[in-house]
């Protein structure tokens, strides 16, 4: 890989959060001059058919094949280093990374990775029934000795709602029914609770601070910059555990 490399980054999934990952990573790279910032380009293909709906059975329209071609638009375009700030589409992620030429980084496998590091061992998942359903998260954290719980069916339910039927729509979420799914995974012994959908990750940008969250998209962030060949900064003080892998 280039020593500046070309990140491709393959939006839209969806496109509120893809432009609020490209913001982070703007305001958390250590630059004096707009050349010390990340080159990237970004395709943001919103009409990519709905993940969660292929995974439940809802839909027959597969996601993989537009993903598989952004990915190669994006190669082709130059990039060297690809990132998804999307954790349902990660569904996908090894038929992407069986067909694509260019490295992609996981999302979910750095947000259990950054939760190991922390020394957290039971944590709680607020993202889409189609994360949930396919396990994703488990199938990382379980081989590390780690417990991933997910809400109730009737909280799922509410966190679906504020996805799909506020973030999504551009409305305001409900922050309170929010918090009382959260408060119920902490009540069974979770020690974080990891905002595992990108659009999840809004909330946290209007407000939603409490130090338990762990925002996928923020460590996604902070592993881009690094992976860039940047300097990451302004990440919250628990970050301090990444620094041992790169001083």
């Amino acid at each position: 890989m280039k020593r500046n490399p070309l990140l491709g980054v393959l939006g839209g999934l969806g496109p509120m959060s893809t432009f609020w990952f490209c913001e982070m990573l703007t305001a958390h790279t250590k630059a004096e001059t707009d050349a010390d910032h990340i080159d990237m380009i970004i395709s943001s293909r919103a009409t990519t058919p709905d993940r969660t709906a292929f995974i439940l059975g809802k839909s027959g329209q597969d996601p993989l094949p537009v993903m598989l071609e952004e990915a190669d638009r994006l190669h082709r375009a130059g990039a060297d280093l690809l990132v998804i700030p999307c954790n349902t589409a990660h569904f996908f992620y090894e038929g992407l990374a069986r067909n694509c030429k260019i490295p992609i980084l996981n999302i979910i496998s750095e947000t259990v990775s950054f939760l190991q590091k922390r020394g957290i061992r039971t944590f709680g998942l607020l993202a889409t029934e189609g994360t949930v359903s396919s396990r994703a998260y488990h199938r990382v954290a379980t081989p590390l000795g780690m417990t991933c719980l997910t809400p109730d069916p009737e909280e799922q339910r509410e966190v679906t709602e504020i996805i799909y039927g506020a973030v999504k729509q551009n409305k305001p979420a409900d922050f309170s029914a929010f918090l009382r799914v959260s408060q119920s995974l902490l009540n069974r012994g979770c020690e974080a609770l990891v905002l595992g959908c990108t659009e999840l990750s809004l909330l946290r940008r209007d407000g939603l601070l409490q130090p338990w969250y762990v925002d996928s998209l923020e460590v996604l962030a902070h592993k881009t910059i690094l992976a860039c060949g940047k300097e990451p900064v302004g990440f919250p003080e628990s970050f301090a555990v990444l620094r041992e892998e790169h001083p």
